[in-house]
């Protein structure tokens, strides 16, 4: 009797508890991890999933009077309108252009920047550089602009200066519509290819030393090392920042690009993001703004699904 007992309390103790008291085993064992993190979950629950209620907006000719659910219902209607409008295949083209620039010269620039780094000995003179190129993320794009002005404007600017010192013919950077998303892509690549270093870094940094040992015994010299190690160790990070990359391919800073925008460059520079401010902020138009947000949302998570799928068909993790 007493070997039964004894049996069915340790049959008991081994039964999983249920996911309720899991759960709360785990959260009172990691309370303060979670009370850190609570800001954060906080910021998300606020701003990114909260107003995933207002897209019924885009489906209405909403009226601040009337609120959401006393607004008319249009269905599809907004959608129909943005799609045929004219101007459709203006702001299209210019947000895919500069977004391609950025994917092109923009995203590996970090990458580039993290490996060039990380060949330098000198480990003062490593942080000096990176704290260096770690300075214009702070920077507001407001002061990226005037910065911008500064030294690119044809009557003040500090290059044309120079041109015209040396007897040659200034240029309007600023009012040329062929060097303005070669503008914006140099400027993002100088305010924040730095900070993108770090991820990029920090991945390099969890490289197992005995593989570079193991290379140079064999002869391997510091770009062999370089190519056969450190960017086949670091490809799935490179890869999963590519992919949540695509996602935002619809939206290009309005900061940035409306700092820069003027008449001469209008047909150039206007982008969904400045097409909304105009639609949705001055002229009102809630619903219509939403509907054209809703579809650059749409938009990056089809690219999102499709580029996750392509990286699992190729061996490497993915997001999800």
């Amino acid at each position: 009797m007493h070997a039964e007992a004894s049996s069915e309390l340790a049959a008991k103790r081994k039964k999983p508890s249920s996911p309720k008291r899991r759960l709360w085993l785990d959260l009172k064992r990691d309370k303060y991890l979670y009370l850190i993190a609570l800001p954060g979950l906080l910021y998300f629950l606020v701003f990114k999933y909260l107003p995933i209620g207002g897209l019924l907006v885009a489906f209405q000719n909403y009226s601040p009077y009337f609120g959401i659910w006393k607004s008319e219902w249009v269905g599809l209607e907004h959608f129909q309108r943005f799609f045929s409008n004219e101007d459709f295949y203006l702001l299209f083209r210019n947000t895919m252009a500069i977004n391609l620039l950025n994917l092109t010269f923009f995203f590996p620039f970090p990458i580039i920047l993290s490996l060039l780094l990380n060949e330098l000995r000198s480990v003062l003179y490593k942080r000096l550089v990176q704290t260096i190129i770690y300075i214009p993320h702070f920077l507001s794009w407001v002061i990226i602009a005037g910065l911008t002005f500064l030294m690119l404007s044809e009557s003040e600017g500090l290059i044309n200066k120079l041109m015209a010192a040396m007897g040659m013919k200034t240029v309007s950077f600023l009012t040329e519509p062929n060097y303005f998303w070669t503008m914006l892509t140099a400027q993002s690549m100088w305010k924040e290819a730095g900070w993108g270093t770090i991820i990029f870094l920090a991945a390099i940094a969890g490289v197992d030393p005995q593989l570079y040992e193991a290379a140079v015994m064999d002869g391997a010299n510091r770009f062999r090392q370089m190519w056969h190690i450190t960017l086949p160790a670091i490809r799935n990070v490179v890869v999963i920042l590519f992919i949540l990359r695509l996602g935002s391919i619809m939206d290009t800073g309005f900061e940035q690009v409306y700092l820069m925008m003027n008449g001469a460059v209008s047909h150039v520079a206007d982008v969904f993001d400045t097409y909304v401010y105009r639609t949705g902020i001055k002229q009102g138009e809630f619903s219509y703004s939403t509907a054209i947000g809703l579809f650059k949302s749409v938009v990056g998570v089809i690219l999102v699904v499709l580029a996750n799928k392509m990286a699992k068909r190729f061996g490497e993790e993915g997001v999800f």
